[in-house]
């Protein structure tokens, strides 16, 4: 009687595996079907992420750009300044000059005073350009950020 019992035990053993494997293989049939369904979707969430991502920085990128436009403008303006006073001094100077060669000296330098003022303002029309262009680039980055934020919603409620 003893061995009748260990090979109830060992057919019930095997007869368990047998019910654990099957169980088994419908859980993973089920998590393929599952998969199937599912198809591609989290890799194009996660795509999606990434290019959101991309874009915030493409966009903070512009904004930090048009920040240090901005300061050459600033810095352009200021040098106009400087400029029109040194005109100033200068032109005041002419009225107390003693020969020709301080008068052409100071003759001089008022020109050239005036075509660093013209040069800052064509460099300041140059920014104002950049500026509007990085602008542009910002509200088109900004659209496509909205078109992708909103693709990424629609997809993360599918999955």
């Amino acid at each position: 009687m003893a061995t009748d019992k260990t090979t109830q035990e060992k057919e019930l053993t095997v007869e368990e595996r047998l019910k654990a494997l099957y169980e088994l293989q419908t859980i993973l049939s089920k998590i393929d079907r599952i998969k199937i369904i599912r198809g591609e979707l989290p890799l194009e969430v996660q795509d999606l992420e990434d290019e959101i991502a991309g874009l915030e920085t493409r966009i903070q990128n512009y904004k930090d750009e048009i920040n240090n436009l901005n300061q050459g403008i600033r810095e352009q303006h200021k040098a106009i300044d400087e400029a029109a006073a040194l005109i100033d001094k200068y032109t005041q100077q002419q009225d107390n000059v003693r020969n020709n060669r301080e008068f052409d000296f100071l003759s001089k330098e008022i020109e050239y005073q005036h075509l660093n003022i013209e040069l800052a303002e064509k460099k300041i029309n140059d920014f104002s350009r950049q500026i509007e262009q990085k602008h542009a680039d910002v509200d088109v980055a900004g659209n496509h950020l909205a078109d992708r934020q909103h693709i990424l919603d629609e997809k993360k409620g599918e999955l």
